[in-house]
């Protein structure tokens, strides 16, 4: 890829990402827990699910009114995991989404495929990868879907679109068995073990990376072969990545945020203002780079990584010195 088509590429990442940023986007989440198959599954189900709500409202701050949980077993501020229990959440979400909101789905159970369909199971008939995108295409906003369970690749294809992040706990269809993805995935939103960059945030590609950590070392800690690789897709192409690979997948996701951040139209510094959105740009160029990383020459991937990392810590340097 050539100079100039990186930095056009740069700069439509840029201006498709740039209301991310914002703290004036609208953020809702709808959090499924589904069909256990009995006790000890409904249990972790229950913990698991129960750990990233709490996440959501104490690390992230959502309002309570902008969370919609749904589990096997109904309870206070909890409906049923069922087809009309999903179909009611996006009937609503449909009404409240602005075209500069962003949902967070997260779906935590078991999952099955035929060879044909994909499906996460309800309390009732299932919902299929195809119902789930029907069901959430219409919604205004951007979307970032996360299947962690079993058989759940196979979503990546039908969620995949422009201004999406889709997540899925296993890269293959042959992945059938149960996953771990949904362990860790719950507990990447603190920021004090996702944090890589320390910029006191935690981006989507942060939790994604964290969460995928955790599922290789449980592997290796168990000693036994993995079964399952998460993977992530947010260039629309249905392909994604697992993390540490090369390629695109991830670029966006590494400057998307699901907590409030200060809007740079409003900080009185215009001067800091403006090494915000450098720093931004600089962090999206040293990403692209990072994908092209086995089809530039060698010295050339060096020499333009060491340009731009110098250029990111200076102005990381002067923005420190502002705030």
């Amino acid at each position: 890829m050539s100079w100039w088509c990186r930095r056009l590429l740069i700069s439509v990442l840029f201006i498709v990402s740039a209301g991310v940023f914002t703290s004036a986007q609208q953020r809702f989440a709808l959090i499924v827990s589904g069909a256990s198959g009995g006790s000890p599954y409904a249990e972790r189900y229950d913990r698991w699910r129960g750990t990233l709500v709490s996440s959501l409202r104490s690390d992230l701050h959502f309002q309570e009114e902008d969370l919609f949980v749904l589990a096997e077993i109904p309870g206070p501020r909890v409906g049923r995991a069922s087809q009309e229990g999903v179909r009611q959440v996006t009937r609503t979400l449909a009404r409240r989404l602005s075209d500069d909101a962003t949902l967070l789905v997260v779906l935590i159970g078991h999952g099955t495929f035929d060879g044909i369909d994909a499906k996460f199971n309800l309390v009732g008939p299932d919902l299929d990868a195809a119902e789930w995108r029907s069901l959430l295409e219409p919604l205004p906003g951007r979307l970032i879907f996360t299947n962690t369970t079993s058989s759940s690749f196979p979503f990546l294809e039908h969620l995949t679109g422009e201004r999406r992040i889709v997540i899925t706990a296993t890269n293959s269809p042959e992945q059938r068995y149960e996953t771990h993805f949904a362990a860790f995935f719950v507990e990447a939103f603190k920021t004090e073990t996702s944090d890589f960059d320390k910029d006191g945030r935690v981006s989507i590609w942060e939790a994604f990376t964290r969460a995928s950590s955790g599922v290789e070392r449980w592997y290796e800690q168990q000693g036994r072969v993995s079964t399952e690789r998460p993977i992530l897709d947010d260039t629309g192409d249905g392909v994604g990545k697992v993390a540490g690979e090369p390629g695109l997948d991830g670029t966006l996701a590494r400057r998307v945020f699901l907590d409030r951040s200060v809007e740079t139209d409003q900080i009185s510094d215009q001067r800091l203002a403006g090494l915000l959105d450098q720093r931004r740009i600089l962090e999206l160029e040293v990403g692209v780079l990072k994908a092209q990383v086995g089809q530039l020459a060698r010295h050339t991937y060096e020499t333009e990584m060491e340009i731009l990392l110098l250029k990111l810590a200076r102005v990381s340097h002067e923005i420190r010195a502002r705030q």
